[in-house]
């Protein structure tokens, strides 16, 4: 989704940092054989969560939502050179692409995996993250907040994706919407949070930076 007129959005684009070769490889063979490959952050915004990334210089990343892992190479282009990235999703199938492209990358052994249900494996890293990119299933952003939010230290940055939800956080609610309920909630939620300040952005379909004061 992008809200800026189609002429702006590819002059922004064209002025921008290139995309990075293997990752123009992963979006090609993301769009060969995956479903929904617009799901990926694609070349705008992976520049601009590189760039995020390198200003930060995190030594731990959490990703919540890997998908083809397009965002999760991006993001590894700022880690500390003995940095970590945990990335989890639920989608199994998805794994050994992932992985093919980590360990192209050069990033390999610092980018770590987890196929299943987030909600149930962030409690079990052991890590203060320094960075967390939320990109996964939108009814649950409120609750990933609560479980990372005791991982985290002042400084620490946390990176929402999709929080304009295709513009339907400004339309008139479908009260069976859970989705765009719980987008609602999760946006006045770090809006209001006593401990984050916070600035959405109108990137793609809408990124929010919040940091731990």
């Amino acid at each position: 989704m992008h809200f800026l007129p189609e002429n702006i959005d590819e002059y922004a684009v064209n002025h921008s940092q290139p995309e990075p070769e293997l990752l123009e490889d992963l979006t090609r063979e993301t769009w060969r054989k995956v479903l929904a490959p617009r799901m990926s952050s694609g070349h705008y915004q992976g520049r601009f969560l590189s760039m995020i990334s390198k200003l930060i210089n995190p030594k731990c990343i959490l990703e919540i939502g890997t998908y083809t892992g397009y965002s999760a190479l991006c993001l590894a282009e700022g880690m500390q050179q003995k940095g970590i990235l945990h990335t989890i999703d639920i989608n199994e199938e998805l794994h050994d692409l992932q992985r093919k492209y980590f360990d192209k990358s050069g990033f390999g052994n610092q980018i770590f995996q987890y196929t299943g249900n987030a909600l149930n494996i962030i409690s079990e890293i052991d890590c203060t993250f320094d960075l967390v990119f939320i990109d996964a299933d939108k009814i649950n952003y409120p609750k990933y907040l609560d479980l990372i939010f005791p991982k985290l230290q002042k400084g620490s940055v946390i990176l929402s994706d999709n929080v304009l939800w295709s513009g339907k956080v400004v339309e008139p609610l479908n009260e069976k919407d859970e989705d765009t309920k719980a987008i609602l909630a999760y946006n006045k939620l770090l809006n209001e949070h006593p401990k984050l300040e916070t600035v959405l952005l109108p990137i793609r379909d809408g990124l929010t930076i919040s940091r731990v004061k």
